[in-house]
């Protein structure tokens, strides 16, 4: 990373950061729905955006969707 984007993102306001990926990064989420257990796709901001039937339907339909799929460890 160049000295120009570092201190580029030190300027960023706490908004900008809040918004930073938010059209770029998605997450999956077990989740239970009328009893059955499925997989909730989040946006960046904790939004939900779909259920899901599994793992890998849900990693399918973000990267369809140009989505970036992150791990909340």
């Amino acid at each position: 990373m160049d000295t120009n984007t570092t201190a580029s993102l030190k300027d960023l306001s706490p908004n900008d950061l809040l918004v930073l990926g938010l059209n770029d990064i998605a997450y999956l989420k077990p989740a239970v729905v009328e009893g059955k257990k499925v997989f909730a796709i989040h946006a960046a901001d904790g939004s939900q955006l779909a259920f899901v039937e599994s793992k890998e339907v849900g990693l399918a339909a973000m990267q369809q969707h140009d989505l970036e799929a992150v791990s909340l460890h």
